[in-house]
C-alpha cells in the first residue's frame, strides 16, 4: 500500500507542538521543515508530498512550490478582509474580539487563492494565548483536508489589505485612549519572537508583558534595558 505524503513548514514553537503531537499521528507519511534552506523544489521532488502545509511559516515561499505544489497555509481572518501581514495585532488594534482561521491555497498573490474552510478564532487572551488556539484549530483544518480533499472555493467579496507592522510600532502610542486600549496594545504583542510593547526615557527601554486587566489599572512584568545612543555599542 502507498502511503501519501505530506510536509508542513513551520517556524512557531505552538505548531511545532501540535505536529509532533496531532499532525505527525494523521495516516500518511509527514515530513517537518523548520528551516527555509530546507524548503527546496529538489526536497520535495524527493517527498512527492499531496500537500505542503504552512502553518505559521512567516517566509517568502519561492514561486516555483507555490506553482507546482498544492501549498495550503492558514491566514486569521474572515478572507478576502483582511488579507497581508499582522493579522492577529490588525484585528486587535481595531478592537476585533473574534476572527476565523482561513485555510487557503497558496497562489502568487498574497492570501489571494481559493479556501478550503474557515473556523472561529476567538481573540481574547495574551497573543501566545490565542496562537496557541488558533494552533489547535489548523491542525484539526489540516486533519480535515487530508482526510477528505475538498476542492477550494474562490474568495468572495471586495478584499482589504493589512499592512504588516514593523517593531517599532510596538512603542505605545502616546494618544493611547484608556486603559483597555493600552491592555490590548500590550497583551497583542505578548507572544515568544514578537516584539513586545516597549517605552523609552533617555536611554532606557522598558518592555511590557504578561499583563493583567484589573479595576483601574493593569498589573504587568516589566524589563528594562539600556539602550545604547545611536551609532555606538554595549
Amino acid at each position: 500500500m502507498n502511503l501519501k505524503r505530506y510536509v508542513v513548514a513551520t517556524i512557531r514553537p505552538w505548531n511545532l507542538e501540535t505536529y509532533r503531537s496531532a499532525i505527525s499521528r494523521l495516516p500518511g507519511v509527514w515530513h517537518l521543515v523548520e528551516d527555509p534552506a530546507d524548503l527546496t523544489p529538489e526536497r520535495l521532488e524527493a517527498w512527492n508530498p499531496r500537500y505542503v502545509f504552512f502553518p505559521h511559516w512567516g517566509h517568502k515561499v519561492p514561486p516555483e512550490i507555490v506553482r507546482r505544489w498544492e501549498c495550503v497555509c492558514f491566514h486569521e481572518t474572515d478572507l478576502p478582509w483582511g488579507r497581508g501581514g499582522s493579522p492577529i495585532q490588525n484585528l486587535i488594534a481595531r478592537g476585533h474580539k473574534e476572527t476565523v482561521v482561513s485555510a487557503l491555497r497558496m497562489v502568487d498573490e498574497m492570501d489571494a487563492g481559493p479556501v478550503y474552510a474557515k473556523r472561529p478564532l476567538s481573540l481574547l487572551g495574551l497573543a501566545e494565548e490565542i496562537y496557541l488556539r488558533a494552533a489547535e484549530i489548523v491542525a484539526e483544518m489540516i486533519a480535515e483536508i487530508v482526510a477528505r480533499e475538498p476542492a477550494p472555493e474562490p474568495q468572495a467579496g471586495h478584499p482589504t489589505v493589512f499592512r504588516r507592522r514593523t517593531p517599532e510600532e510596538s512603542r505605545i502610542p502616546e494618544e493611547t485612549a484608556g486603559l483597555e486600549a493600552l491592555f490590548d496594545h500590550i497583551r497583542m504583542l505578548d507572544a515568544e519572537g514578537y516584539p513586545r510593547a516597549f517605552l523609552r526615557h533617555g536611554s532606557f527601554r522598558f518592555e511590557f508583558s504578561r499583563p493583567a486587566l484589573r479595576t483601574g489599572r493593569i498589573e504587568a512584568t516589566v524589563s528594562v534595558t539600556c539602550e545604547p545612543p545611536k551609532g555606538e555599542d554595549l
